[in-house]
């Protein structure tokens, strides 16, 4: 396999970072995963718009175009022979000295790890259980596509490697969260429910592109604060991020829940499904 690493594709084997880069020495690195349907980065304009956002936000200098990004794709993909991939875009701060750092980072590390993927499938459910190590709070104001994912693995060695469950957190404060990597959904009559960014939660972008659909489909879209029990009335639940893209649940904390054959969520699939291979941004819709 090959990976892009500043300017250059080269075999995964001869990749190097400095042990210098405070992406290592203090978790300063963002990233973003996204799918490349047939060619086409799928919502690229939405990854590269929050990436931007939270480079400026941990002083790094620097930002990426979809031209830039674009050119980069092409080397990587087609050195690979890839045309339905998983990608990470990975900047990491770049080089320091030991100790901690408040100007601004001026040479980031830009890697672009990419592995196949076979067609979508839209024969996946999974079942939601309810993890007992809470969300943290995030690191600022908000939480960002960051390094910093202890939380997260904590969280998946306590639900385990089976990929049809997924591990849904809780606030301290017992509020619903997110997925260990998803965010979470549920429909009422015709209303659809999430939780709150005041959660502490990540705003996928799979989510903001569910949001704006919903409201497309003449659908109220809630974003509160929520204990696990407001989704146990629910008509149907399902998990969303961009590699899954979005996921019915089948059973929640136990609860029997419509999994695959819930209508509102087959719908959901079914317009993604219809914009993945040409789809810049969820303004588009």
């Amino acid at each position: 396999m090959y990976i892009y690493m500043n300017g250059e594709v080269i075999r995964k084997e001869e990749a190097r970072i400095s042990p210098f880069d405070h992406g290592f020495l203090y978790g300063m690195g963002l990233f973003e995963t996204f799918r490349v349907y047939n060619g086409h980065p799928f919502l690229l304009d939405d990854h590269l718009e929050r990436l931007n956002r939270s480079l400026e936000a941990i002083n790094i200098e620097g930002g990426y175009t979809r031209e830039q990004v674009l050119e980069k794709l092409e080397m990587l993909l087609g050195k690979n022979g890839y045309h339905n991939a998983y990608i990470r875009m990975n900047v990491s701060a770049g080089n320091g000295e030991i100790g901690l750092q408040t100007d601004s980072y001026k040479n980031p590390n830009t890697i672009i790890f990419c592995k196949p993927l076979p067609p979508r499938s839209a024969s996946a459910e999974k079942q939601a259980v309810m993890l007992e190590i809470p969300r943290n709070t995030p690191e600022g104001t908000e939480r960002l596509k960051s390094h910093h994912y202890l939380n997260n693995i904590l969280a998946k060695k306590e639900a385990g490697d089976d990929p049809s469950i997924e591990g849904i957190f809780l606030t301290r404060d017992g509020y619903l969260a997110e997925g260990i990597t998803s965010n979470l959904f549920w429909i009422r009559d015709d209303c659809v429910f999430t939780p709150s960014l005041n959660t502490g939660i990540l705003n996928g972008i799979t989510r903001k592109f569910v949001i704006k659909l919903a409201g497309k489909l003449g659908l109220n879209v809630q974003e509160g604060m929520y204990r696990p029990e407001a989704v146990l009335g629910a008509d149907e639940v399902f998990v969303t991020n961009s590699i899954q893209e979005i996921v019915p649940i089948s059973s929640f904390d136990g609860h029997s829940m419509p999994g695959l054959s819930g209508k509102k969520t087959l719908e959901f699939q079914v317009h993604y499904e219809n914009c993945c291979e040409h789809l810049w941004s969820r303004n588009e819709l």
